[in-house]
């Protein structure tokens, strides 16, 4: 969303609101630790491609090129294998590519008659190509994307069938509980305050942290809180890696004092309460000086449950739709729109300022809703006829239907209604949120998540009736590209105001206790029956 900077007098956007807690010896998140990008397997089938071998069938080959943001220029990412003499190819080699909600990435697809073993794609026959993005294929029904193959006049090549799976990069996570029997005594006054460290071993036999408990003060024989940690942020998903733990005793200095350590391994750590996993606190040090040293104490897994961690694909996949509603700012302090001073500038030769960001974030959010309906709300302006002021109307015109037909049908309404409205105020928020509140309330089973745009440069007037919460606003002046690369800039906006969107959705989820819907059955080519006369 996007929201006030009046030192600068930019726009800014407004996102969700995100608090963080202050960390201390106990507390460490091993779910925000930076984590790859989520990868999915995109699957190629064509049907009904364009023969172009005289005697036979063609050879087709398909080729897939990304393209780089800002520069537009298409690079090849991979290609499949060749299939000789089919028109209606399943391709077996996949294409594996990192996803991302918050980014476009944009996908061509290239296919070719194969007439020579030259890698030279000039050398084979054109079979035309197919254009989208990685979030129109995922957020599809089933992450299944049939399109026409096109690129050829005059001609019907075909169409090819795109489908996206998840790849399963362990995304179990494990809950646990230790306790502690006879631990060392490190305080002179009193008992030690024992908290447990885990590490995981990489592959140079360097160790990273990935856990702390909570410090159990006073006490030799601690019990603490179960704790849920990723399998990845354990042990990478290698279920044999060493896993370290180190016991320590806390020190309001920090100089907390070590009481020895062991090792084990998620593999052992699966067994669950046994006598397996009851483990020797060993202190080397004491152990080199005393020959009469048994250990510092014991450690035992009370219990060891395995979650599987249920992803934002999983829900879209699933079904779920993202419904998008975009409110845009018509207050006076944006400037007289016939003024190239003015954010509601209208520009003849490039969008202005709150177009840009409309377009740069709707276009992403837009592949995740599968009508492409988008309620469009205005804000602080007279409406014709008689002038009254307004916190609630509908940029096409129709309050009783305010929807538009895709990003490119909110534009042209937004545009539209510049010419028609009266920019005036103040800026309130209310109206627009309860707008859409209204809508989220009645849907509680997880089959739709609403997202509200607020587009404003105003200060907001009515912040009692705006939960804080919402309001962290993203300042649209940092996202000027200075080489005035405005597609730079787009891409850079959308990625900051979408980034959260995929955590707060399954945050949502997971407080309401919403499971993903199962996804539909795969997608079964239609069998070809083969007639041969003998």
């Amino acid at each position: 969303m996007f929201g006030p900077d009046k030192q600068s007098g930019q726009p800014k956007l407004d996102g969700g609101g995100r608090f963080g807690n202050m960390a201390s010896v106990g507390e460490f998140n091993s779910f925000s630790a930076s984590m790859p990008a989520t990868k999915v397997e995109l699957s190629v089938s064509c049907r009904n491609l364009l023969d172009r071998d005289t005697f036979s069938k063609s050879d087709p080959i398909c080729v897939l090129y990304t393209q780089g943001i800002g520069s537009k220029e298409w690079r090849e990412f991979g290609r499949t294998e060749v299939i000789d003499n089919t028109l209606n190819p399943d391709f077996v080699r996949k294409f594996i590519m990192d996803y991302f909600f918050e980014e476009r990435e944009n996908l061509r697809f290239d296919l070719y008659d194969v007439d020579s073993k030259s890698p030279n794609l000039s050398k084979h026959d054109f079979l035309g190509q197919v254009f989208c993005t990685l979030g129109e294929i995922v957020g599809s029904q089933g992450s299944r994307l049939e399109k026409a193959i096109a690129g050829i006049p005059g001609k019907k090549c075909g169409t090819i069938i795109l489908t996206a799976e998840e790849l399963n990069c362990c995304r179990d996570s494990v809950l646990m509980q230790f306790c502690a029997n006879k631990l060392d005594k490190k305080d002179f006054f009193g008992k030690s305050d024992p908290f447990l460290v885990f590490y995981r071993s990489n592959e140079d036999g360097s160790f990273t942290i990935c856990h702390k408990t909570e410090v159990v003060k006073n006490t030799l024989n601690p019990v603490w809180q179960a704790f849920k940690i990723s399998v990845r942020a354990l042990c990478n998903g290698d279920y044999d890696r060493t896993i370290k733990i180190e016991v320590y005793d806390w020190e309001r200095d920090g100089s907390h004092d070590f009481i020895g350590e062991f090792t084990t391994s998620y593999r052992e750590l699966s067994r669950g309460q046994s006598q397996f996993n009851v483990y020797e606190v060993i202190n080397p040090k004491k152990k080199g000086k005393k020959k009469k040293y048994i250990n510092s104490g014991t450690v035992t897994l009370l219990s060891f449950l395995i979650e599987t961690e249920v992803s934002f694909l999983d829900y879209i996949k699933g079904g779920t739709q993202i419904n998008f509603t975009v409110a845009i700012d018509f207050t006076a302090s944006n400037g007289n729109p016939a003024q190239p001073t003015s954010l509601h500038y209208m520009n003849p030769y490039q969008l202005n300022a709150y177009g840009m960001a409309l377009k740069a974030v709707g276009e992403i959010i837009q592949d995740y809703d599968s009508d492409k309906m988008f309620p469009a709300l205005g804000f602080g302006a007279k409406l014709p006829p008689d002038g009254r002021v307004s916190h609630e109307f509908a940029l096409n015109g129709n309050p009783q239907n305010p929807y538009c037909n895709g990003i490119d049908g909110v534009m042209e309404a937004y545009y539209r209604s510049l010419k028609s409205v009266q920019l005036y105020g103040p800026t309130n928020f209310a109206p627009v949120i309860n707008h859409v509140a209204r809508y989220a309330s009645s849907v509680k089973d997880g089959s739709q998540y609403f997202v509200l745009l607020i587009i404003t440069d105003g200060v907001i007037s009515d912040m009692a009736q705006t939960k804080e919460s919402i309001v962290n606003f993203v300042p649209f002046r940092d996202y000027i590209d200075r080489s005035g690369n405005y597609i730079l800039s787009m891409a850079r906006l959308a990625k900051d105001v979408l980034a959260e969107i995929p955590d707060q959705f399954l945050s949502y989820m997971r407080v309401r206790g919403i499971k993903p819907s199962p996804a539909p059955p795969p997608y079964t080519p239609p069998l070809h029956v083969l007639q041969t006369q003998i």
